[in-house]
Parts: C-alpha cells; structure tokens; sequence
C-alpha cells in the first residue's frame, strides 16, 4: 500500500477532517482514504458535474453574440 504525505495543511482543515472523521466513527486517516476514494471511484466525476449544470441550466437558449464591426487596435501604451 502506497503511502502520501500531505504537507501545508491549513489547521481549520485538519480540524474540520477530525471532526468528520469522528462523527463517521473513523480515524482522521481511515477519513482522508474514504474521501479520496470516494472522489476518484468513477470516471463519472466529470460527468456528474456536467449533468448537475445541465440540470440546473438546461432550459436556457444558447448565447448569441452579435458579430463585432470595429476592428481590434493596438494599445496606447504612452
């Protein structure tokens, strides 16, 4: 088994993972697992992400964005 050292830590986060783990009855270490597994145990991660906008967002018409007449010019940098 593959061991990770994770240095810079904020506090509040160490403390916010022992609250976490405790409430789930486990070590802070046996917490930091379950959470990584949980965050790469699909592929679908992207997917859900995606699917949750989609959700939320999915009656909206697209964006039209009218086409621009002027032309870009250089900057003034004087």
């Amino acid at each position: 088994m593959a061991t990770i050292t994770v240095r810079g830590l904020d506090e509040v986060t160490r403390a916010r993972l022992r609250v976490r783990a405790a409430e789930n009855g486990r070590s802070t270490e046996a917490e930091v697992r379950a959470i990584l597994d949980a965050a790469v145990a699909s592929d679908s991660g992207r997917d859900a992400l995606g699917s949750r906008l989609e959700a939320i967002l999915g009656g909206l018409e697209p964006l039209e964005v009218p086409e621009r007449s002027d032309r870009p010019r250089s900057a003034d940098l004087a």
